[in-house]
């Protein structure tokens, strides 16, 4: 089984993905990202991340998201999990970060999408010392996260996968709590789907 669990850059997601793996140690996570860095390092020169969107070519993303996407279908652990973006904000507007060619090599049974309040996707980037993002409103990332169940939506009709969203549109009364409730959310998630 393969799932896409997607969030908007800066939300958490791999946090949540740390408490996945401590839930059910079973599943692989695998983070998209990094297996696009890791082409576009060795064939494009990238230095970083944040280059990616800034630097390459259309036709090079592209070429990098494919290669990930088909390193991912051909991975044979019973559960994988993908760590990744639905859409992709570039200098030219949104790109999808899956596309149908892209679901179609990874093989994908189903999507999970997790949504935050804005307010605290923005204060989550300004922790984050290691990544360079432009600056966004609060309107922006909303708008995002809309995009993201636009393009979710089109590969789960595409491919009749399901598409689960994790609503974590309130306040949290203590830290991680998004965290903990969306781990939690995947596991029963994934528990249903492998029924």
């Amino acid at each position: 089984m393969k799932l896409v669990v997607a969030a908007v850059p800066g939300a958490g997601k791999t946090t949540v993905l740390n408490y996945v793996k401590k839930k059910f140690p079973r599943a692989k996570i695998v983070s998209k990202g990094d297996l696009i860095f890791e082409y576009a390092k060795k064939h494009y020169g990238i230095k970083n991340r944040d280059e990616l969107r800034k630097k390459l070519k259309m036709s090079q993303q592209r070429t990098a998201q494919n290669y990930a996407a088909k390193k991912i279908g051909n991975m044979r652990d019973r559960i994988v999990i993908v760590d990744t973006h639905f859409s992709i904000k570039t200098p030219i507007g949104y790109i999808p970060g899956v596309s149908t060619r892209m679901a179609r090599h990874m093989k994908l049974d189903g999507i999970i999408l997790l949504e935050f309040r804005p307010k605290d996707v923005l204060q989550r980037r300004k922790k984050d010392k290691r990544r360079h993002r432009e600056k966004e409103s609060e309107e922006d990332v909303d708008a995002q996260q809309h995009v993201n169940q636009e393009f979710a939506m089109a590969i789960a009709n595409d491919f009749e996968i399901p598409v689960d969203i994790v609503n974590l549109r309130y306040k949290e009364k203590r830290p991680f709590e998004h965290a903990r409730k969306a781990a939690d959310e995947v596991v029963k998630i994934i528990k249903r789907l492998m029924k």
